[in-house]
């Protein structure tokens, strides 16, 4: 393999790695507020949307960004409102926001479809990336860039901070953490709104860093991939970070196995499935741990219910 070729497989890697880590990372701040979301992908797919929308009104990336992560924290609302204040089942309230995204971003992606838009390319000077190596530092999308200074900032958020250590708090038991003051409500509520924007800014990789086209379902699951991969890192940032990278791996794969036209023995279709036939052995590998052995927050997914 040259090194050219080895560099772009990287840079694939990185690329397919960057929304799913982004994702990842605000679910994580919201389970460890003790709050599950699954409505990750279709907040991605309400970002995607609205992303790919202002790009192709605006021309302006950074705008775009900006209305994806209002747009997921938006929508994040009603599942905030939903359970929280009306204490729905998080996972049946998680689904039913999965299927709003996915139709409300069919309906308003139909006026784009097969219409094109600028990537949101690196930032630098053309000239820092000239030389194949150099590509790997300068030569990425400023999501990509993002996403790596908020693995640091949600680790130091969380383990550094008075701030943090409150959510955490919350997630672990929070009628210990009303009984001392603590709003678990407000907290919550906040935790669920950063976790809707990172999951909207996510979405808004996929027509900005990787597909300049509108397509219906463009995040392809990826979603549910960042659900599973906040367990599988245990709620822990930096591996999450590696976990994200080790699923881009596989995408990437894929990517190059069917554009080579050489699957080998197996079947394209196995190739297109590999990425979702990972996540559920890592899930299958989760499922055999001891129960003792869970990092989970111990009020993840329980309604918060005060002593009267």
């Amino acid at each position: 393999m040259s090194t050219e070729l080895l560099i772009a497989v990287i840079i694939t890697l990185i690329g397919a790695s960057t929304p799913i880590l982004i994702a990842a990372l605000g679910e994580l701040v919201v389970e460890k507020s003790g709050v599950l979301n699954l409505g990750v992908e279709g907040m991605m797919l309400i970002g995607a949307v609205v992303a790919f929308a202002v790009t192709f009104a605006t021309g302006n990336h950074w705008l775009a960004i900006l209305c994806a992560a209002i747009a997921g924290s938006a929508s994040s609302m009603i599942f905030a409102f939903l359970t929280l204040t009306l204490s729905a089942n998080q996972v049946a309230t998680g689904l039913a926001l999965t299927i709003f995204g996915t139709g409300f971003s069919a309906l308003f992606g139909q006026a784009y479809t097969g219409k094109p838009i600028e990537l949101f390319r690196s930032v630098f000077p053309a000239e820092l990336a000239t030389h194949p190596v150099w590509r790997l530092v300068f030569g990425h999308s400023p999501l990509v860039y993002f996403s790596l200074i908020m693995v640091v900032a949600v680790w130091f958020f969380l383990k550094k901070t008075r701030t943090g250590l409150i959510l955490r708090a919350v997630g672990e038991n929070d009628l210990s953490a009303h009984s001392i003051g603590y709003s678990v409500v407000l907290t919550r509520y906040a935790a669920v709104a950063f976790g809707g924007a990172m999951a909207g800014i996510a979405g808004s990789c996929f027509p900005l860093l990787l597909t300049p086209q509108w397509a219906e379902r463009l995040t392809a699951g990826r979603g549910w991939i960042a659900l599973a991969l906040v367990v599988f890192a245990a709620w822990r940032p930096f591996r999450l970070l590696a976990g994200a990278y080790l699923f881009g791996l596989v995408m990437t794969i894929e990517l190059y196995t069917k554009a080579s036209g050489s699957t080998g023995f197996l079947p394209s279709e196995f190739w297109a499935a590999l990425p979702y036939i990972a996540t559920i052995v890592v899930l299958v590998l989760i499922s055999l741990r001891r129960s003792g052995q869970s990092a989970a927050p111990a009020c993840l997914g329980k309604p918060f219910m005060p002593a009267q």
